[in-house]
């Protein structure tokens, strides 16, 4: 999927959308983003040598991990509930393409918990469960 289908099922919109492509395979999502270096959160951080925040690292393992959820995304929308064990392993810069992998561990009423990582050239990058509650969109 290209953002235009992506934007069919995730709310997010520029300058926050996160997502460049996503497909379903099997169990697992595969998704990429290219870090152009003119973001919004690159501005500033930091003057000299722009670094993408760990937080918005893990923003774009999020909606990338949605594709998962596509069929229950209808009438939703998905939340963050929590995030477990995130860890940092290398720093992602301007003319990065981040890679994500992520995979549905659990799910219960409305929540769920995915699996995801993110590599650069196949160097971890960051990895963590991601936890998500669909909220009904007319609430």
């Amino acid at each position: 999927m290209n953002r235009d289908e992506i934007k069919t099922f995730l709310p997010h919109r520029e300058p926050m959308l996160l997502v460049d492509d996503v497909e379903l395979k099997g169990e697992m999502g595969i998704a990429h983003y290219h870090v152009k270096g003119d973001e919004f959160f690159l501005q500033g951080h930091y003057p000299g040598y722009p670094v993408v925040p760990g937080v918005i690292l893990c923003e774009i393992m999020a909606q990338s991990s949605c594709v998962l959820l596509i069929d229950a995304l209808k009438d939703t929308t998905p939340f963050y509930s929590g995030i477990d064990g995130a860890r940092f392993k290398r720093q992602v810069r301007p003319g990065d393409t981040v890679e994500i992998t992520s995979k549905i561990v659990e799910s219960r009423l409305g929540t769920y918990i995915v699996e995801a990582k993110a590599t650069v050239e196949g160097q971890l990058c960051v990895k963590g469960k991601l936890m998500f509650t669909l909220v009904p969109k007319n609430k």
